[in-house]
């Protein structure tokens, strides 16, 4: 359920067992000190995955940013989705093509691969690729060719069908990557940190479509190759299955953590314009609440 926005833009419920070790830590504050220190806008949402009733930690959960990348996290479970009832098997194989259709007018528009984070799926222009091939670039590497394919075959609006029905209504998928004239007119895929929250919570617990399916996306997540943020704050070694987004001045991780108490986190950020800094910050905020998954 939604706090309202004023009384969860700050929440933090936990047992005396935090920040166990040589001295108590205040999570909460350390993440505001963190956050302010930044000069940045951000939100962060954590929640074991086995969590009491008000067991989180909520700064700025409706604060709504660009989506970036993260928004391939639905597009990833309506594929998943549409297998489980048979609509399509995940080695059924696609066309890859480059050219797509803007939301604004039915205009065409292609990718650009020297923008695109994997060129991959480029080198298989005008062929077969599955829907497996495609989820595992569009996921691992982030590739935008490979989700624009999967939102031609899906389409946005079954995305965001699927996505509310799991009560993530705080991301909001309205079309492909790269729809200049959309994101001119401001119409862009946006999302929130609570929405991040319920997604990956859906995918922990089994019941993104179902046990077998989300084990699935888990182990795709694993293999996400950009780690610079959230798992960059976490001893090594620590399993994460999450996904990263970035464009100019925007900077998101979202995963669950399998710590010895698996939980999500979700951290948002805008306003920084170097992304080694905004890692950086995403890192320390991830140290600071690994502790939060420590008992005494």
């Amino acid at each position: 359920m939604r706090l309202p926005t004023v009384l969860a833009s700050v929440l933090l419920v936990v047992g005396p067992s935090i920040g166990c070790g040589p001295a108590p830590v205040d999570v909460r504050a350390e993440v505001e000190r963190l956050i302010e220190a930044s000069g940045a806008e951000v939100a962060v949402a954590w929640r074991p995955l086995d969590a009491k009733p008000g067991e989180e930690l909520l700064i700025n959960p409706e604060m709504r940013f660009h989506a970036a990348s993260t928004m391939k996290v639905p597009v990833m479970i309506e594929l998943f989705r549409r297998a489980s009832v048979g609509e399509l098997s995940l080695d059924d194989t696609v066309f890859v093509t480059n050219t797509f259709t803007s939301i604004m007018d039915g205009s065409p528009y292609e990718l650009s691969a020297t923008e695109d984070s994997d060129g991959e799926v480029y080198k298989a222009m005008g062929q077969q690729l599955s829907y497996r091939q495609l989820v595992e670039a569009s996921i691992t590497v982030s590739s935008n060719l490979a989700t624009n394919i999967l939102i031609e075959h899906l389409t946005a609006t079954a995305v965001q069908a699927t996505t509310d029905r799991l009560g993530a209504s705080g991301m909001r998928v309205l079309r492909g990557v790269e729809d200049q004239k959309a994101f001119d007119a401001g119409r862009s895929n946006t999302t929130d940190a609570l929405g991040l929250l319920t997604l990956f919570e859906a995918i922990g617990t089994g019941t993104a479509v179902d046990a077998e399916a989300s084990a699935e996306m888990v182990e795709i997540l694993r293999r996400q190759q950009f780690n610079d943020a959230i798992p960059a704050g976490l001893p090594a070694g620590t399993p994460v299955a999450h996904k990263t987004g970035s464009i100019t001045r925007i900077h998101h991780d979202a995963g669950i953590v399998y710590a010895a108490r698996p939980y999500v986190l979700v951290v948002l950020t805008r306003g920084i314009d170097d992304r080694t800094v905004s890692a950086k910050l995403m890192a320390d905020i991830s140290r600071v609440l690994a502790r939060a998954d420590r008992t005494d």
